[in-house]
């Protein structure tokens, strides 16, 4: 039935109601989620746009509006980022590294099970922290551990676009304050969603079709993002770990599910 839907759709005018009903839709709810938690984007707008679109055109575009409008959500932490680089330099340069080297997975690994491993892991740590009380505190500093999380992020984003699911655990579980959170995980997830953005450009993915559907859901995107940003403010530094371990599982869910269609 959606491959018949996707089929009907990109065989008439790209611009109909159907399609930017989906694409709209896609494009509020990842712009919402990125600016809620700083991260998501894809997850929610794929289950949208996959609707109506190939899986490279849907993940062309989930790249490209998870970095533009995570920018605004980095630009709220800049003091915080500027303040502390080497916190976000332990995650981020261990996963710039581990990029390409994810790519080069592909080869050995099918994505597939890598990202129904990596759902599973994510839906055991969501739903154990979610039915605790409380969520443990590390509370000193862990240089080698916040590497090998960068790292292997990286590896999962090269290979199944998961870069953010790791770091976005261990961060719920540092007694930083959400701010602190944010600014290393945002800046983090748009470096090397950036670069994978510039691997599917070297490839020839971004083509004028691809490119005029950016431009209609990018506006959308950032006004969404703005109303997640709005929403990020209000919570307190427990509710946001709160609501990372909760999005943890409900995005390990939704990964399971795709992958067993």
């Amino acid at each position: 039935m959606v491959t018949l839907l996707r089929h009907h759709i990109e065989s008439s005018n790209s611009l109909s109601y159907e399609y930017f009903i989906f694409l709209a839709l896609g494009a509020a709810a990842g712009g919402f989620i990125n600016g809620l938690a700083g991260f998501g984007t894809a997850l929610l707008a794929l289950g949208f746009w996959l609707q109506v679109m190939s899986p490279v055109a849907a993940v062309s575009t989930g790249v490209i509006m998870s970095v533009l409008s995570g920018i605004q959500g980095a630009w709220i932490v800049r003091r915080t980022i500027l303040k502390q680089p080497k916190r976000m330099a332990l995650f981020l340069i261990p996963g710039i590294i581990g990029m390409p080297i994810g790519v080069s997975v592909l080869a050995i690994i099918e994505p597939h099970y890598l990202r129904i491993a990596v759902g599973c892991i994510m839906v055991l740590y969501g739903g154990f922290f979610t039915l605790k009380q409380s969520i443990p505190k590390i509370n000193y500093p862990t240089p080698i551990i916040d590497g090998i999380i960068g790292f292997i992020g990286g590896v999962l984003g090269g290979a199944a676009a998961l870069s953010g699911a790791l770091p976005t655990m261990w961060c719920a579980m540092r007694t930083w304050t959400k701010i602190e959170i944010r600014a290393v995980l945002q800046p983090y997830n748009i470096i090397i969603l950036a670069l994978a953005a510039l691997l599917l450009a070297s490839r020839g993915h971004y083509t004028w079709d691809i490119l005029k559907q950016i431009m209609i859901a990018l506006p959308i995107t950032m006004l969404f993002s703005q109303i997640g940003i709005f929403f990020f403010k209000r919570l307190t530094d427990n509710q946001f770990r709160r609501l990372l371990v909760t999005l943890m599982l409900l995005s390990g869910i939704i990964i399971l599910t795709k992958e067993a269609l």
